[in-house]
C-alpha cells in the first residue's frame, strides 16, 4: 500500500493529477505540505487528507508517508526529489523534470546511487488520444516518416502585464526559463516516446513583447537518433484571436495532425481521404500514469513509461534550444 505525501498542493493537484493517487487501489494521500500552512491546511480539509504541514523535511521523514509526489515549482524539483530518495521513498515529479538539464541529471544520480526510482508527471504518455496516435504511426498507415512539425502560438496571459506579480512561470529562478519550458516540455517528451531520443538541435530564441524578461518567441530545428527530422516555433505573444496547437506528422502515404493541449480531433489524411478519431481523457488527466506508478511499485505492473531517465531528455533539448 502507498501512502502519499505531497509537496506543494497548488493548482495542478486539485483535479489534474491529486486525486487520482487516492482513486487508484492500493493507494491514498495522508500528508500535504505548502509552505503556506494554511493554504496546506485549507486543501488538506477540503480532500479529506490527515496531515498538513509547512515544511517539506516534516513531510519526507513523516513515517507515514512511503512514496512523495514534488508539485512545487521546477526550481525546487531537484532538492525535493533528492531528499526523497536519500530518505528511501519513491518519488513522482511533476514536469518539467527540473529547472535544468544539470539538475535532472543530479536527480537521477541520486535515484542510481539510491535504487529508489523516480518518475515523471508526463501523462500525455499514457493517455488514449495520443496511444492512438502512436498506434496510426505503428501500423504503417503513413508510411515512412520523413519529417514532424510544432506549431504553438497563444496571446499573452493577462497576468504577464502585470509587471509587478508576474507569474512565477516566467521567472527564470523559478521556472528555469519562460513559458517555452512549461508547455513545449510536454511536445519533447510526447515525441520522445512516439520517435525516440532526439539526438540534434539547434534554436532561434527572442522576446519580442517586453513584458518580461523570458524569451517569448522560439524556433527550433531537430533530428531524432532513427534519422526523421522535425521543426518547431512556438510564440507566446501572439495577438488575442490567434491561437494554434498543432503538431504534424508527414510519411510518405500521409500525414497526421494533432494537438497537444486542446485536444482537437486527430485527424489523418491518407490516398483514402481524411480520417477523424476522437479520444476521451480520464476525469483526473493524470489517473493512467499514476495508477502504472502505484501498481509497479506494489509490484504488480511493469515499469512506467515516463522514468526520471526519459524525462530528463526534455530537458536536455529545451536547454539547447535556448543556449543556441
Amino acid at each position: 500500500m502507498l501512502h502519499w505525501g505531497f509537496i506543494g498542493c497548488g493548482a495542478v493537484t486539485e483535479k489534474k493529477s491529486g486525486p487520482a493517487f487516492s482513486k487508484v487501489k492500493e493507494s491514498d494521500v495522508v500528508a500535504v505540505m505548502r509552505r503556506d500552512g494554511q493554504k496546506a491546511e485549507d486543501y488538506a480539509r477540503r480532500h479529506g487528507i490527515g496531515k498538513w504541514y509547512d515544511n517539506a523535511d516534516d513531510l519526507i521523514n513523516d513515517p507515514a508517508v512511503n512514496a512523495i509526489y514534488v508539485a512545487t515549482p521546477p526550481g525546487s524539483h531537484a532538492e525535493y526529489a533528492v531528499a526523497a530518495m536519500k530518505a528511501g521513498k519513491p518519488v513522482y515529479v511533476e514536469k518539467p523534470m527540473a529547472a535544468s538539464y544539470e539538475e535532472c541529471l543530479q536527480i537521477n544520480r541520486v535515484s542510481r546511487e539510491t535504487g529508489v526510482p523516480c518518475f515523471v508527471a508526463y501523462y500525455r504518455r499514457t493517455l488514449p488520444y495520443f496511444l492512438r496516435v502512436k498506434q496510426l504511426m505503428d501500423d504503417g498507415l503513413l508510411g515512412n516518416i520523413s519529417t514532424v512539425q510544432i506549431r504553438f502560438a497563444i496571446p499573452p496571459y493577462k497576468e504577464d502585464y502585470h509587471r509587478e506579480s508576474l507569474p512565477w512561470r516566467v521567472k527564470k529562478d523559478i521556472a528555469g526559463a519562460g513559458y517555452f519550458y512549461d508547455l513545449a516540455s510536454h511536445q519533447f517528451d510526447l515525441l520522445d516516446y512516439l520517435f525516440g531520443e532526439i539526438t540534434g538541435v539547434y534554436g532561434f530564441t527572442n522576446n519580442v513583447g517586453g513584458l518580461y524578461e523570458a524569451e517569448d518567441s522560439l524556433t527550433a530545428a531537430f533530428c531524432f537518433k532513427s534519422g526523421v527530422t522535425g521543426s518547431g516555433s512556438w510564440s507566446f505573444v501572439a495577438p488575442g484571436n490567434s491561437r494554434t496547437d498543432l503538431i504534424d506528422i508527414i510519411g510518405t502515404k500521409g500525414k497526421l495532425s494533432f494537438a497537444t493541449f486542446d485536444f482537437a480531433p486527430i485527424l489523418m489524411d491518407t490516398a483514402a481521404g481524411i480520417q477523424e478519431f476522437r479520444e476521451e481523457n480520464p476525469e483526473n488527466i493524470q489517473y493512467y500514469l499514476v495508477e502504472s506508478i502505484v501498481n509497479y511499485l506494489n509490484g504488480c505492473g511493469p515499469e512506467p513509461v515516463s522514468t526520471g531517465i526519459s524525462a530528463a531528455r526534455a530537458n536536455w533539448v529545451m536547454d539547447k534550444i535556448l543556449e543556441s
